[in-house]
């Protein structure tokens, strides 16, 4: 009886202190994906007509705005974080949407971080497409978009791998989504703007390591799971 009495007293404080563990796990993958999709959604939008007109187009500084783009891939996140909170800080340009520590914020961010990778990829893939394919499709009476349109589909599996570069780059990112997110949850644990990056920094400084473990293994999961899915459409030529 003393033996079971210790036991839950020593078992009674770890309940207490987590004790919405599920709604905690599922709201912070629910922000995580929401945010780095929608970025990743919007960074493919932007990105592909900057990509066929950069590839496609002899203009002035198209040397230097290629330049830009190979090093915006490579561009550290604390300061892209640094500059978006600027922007929708009370003094910046966005100050009056009142964006500050929200997953809009961090939208933004992360589209910064991944559009320069989803071009630089894409814009690779676009100029390799050969010539001959595009002087066909003029031949057959087609327009520049439709010109465009089958470059993108000769291109598919290079696009399709920036596109994964730029998931991956984005829902692995900490330190910008740390600073304009904040990091914040709810008393009752549900993730405001939490993403299993900034939470596994968070269970880790803490000590709470099996919980640390578990958001780790859901996020190398979804990783693994974007690149099975890709693959399997892709037909295994990414």
């Amino acid at each position: 009886m003393i033996e079971t009495s210790l036991i839950a007293e020593l078992a009674g404080p770890l309940v207490i202190d987590f004790p919405f563990e599920r709604n905690y796990v599922e709201s912070i993958v629910f922000v995580s994906l929401y945010v780095s999709l929608t970025a990743v959604a919007l960074s493919t939008l932007f990105s592909l007509p900057v990509a066929m007109v950069v590839g496609f187009s002899e203009f002035p500084g198209k040397r230097l705005v290629i330049a830009v783009i190979n090093t915006g891939m490579g561009f550290p996140s604390v300061v892209v974080g640094l500059v978006v909170l600027f922007a929708v800080s009370n003094q910046g340009p966005l100050g009056p949407l009142d964006l500050m520590f929200t997953k809009e914020a961090m939208i933004m961010s992360q589209f910064v971080l991944a559009a320069p990778v989803i071009t630089g990829v894409s814009l690779a893939a676009v100029t390799s497409v050969e010539d001959g394919v595009r002087d066909a499709a003029y031949a057959m009476g087609g327009t520049r978009l439709d010109v465009a349109v089958v470059t993108i589909r000769q291109a598919r599996y290079g696009i399709v791998t920036g596109v994964l570069a730029g998931l991956g780059r984005a829902i692995s990112e900490v330190g910008s989504v740390l600073i304009v997110g904040g990091n914040i949850a709810g008393a009752d644990g549900t993730s405001v703007t939490r993403t299993l990056t900034t939470a596994i920094q968070l269970e880790a400084r803490q000590g709470r390591f099996e919980t640390a473990l578990v958001l780790g293994a859901i996020l190398v999961t979804l990783v693994l799971l974007i690149n099975g899915i890709v693959l399997r459409f892709g037909g295994g030529r990414i």
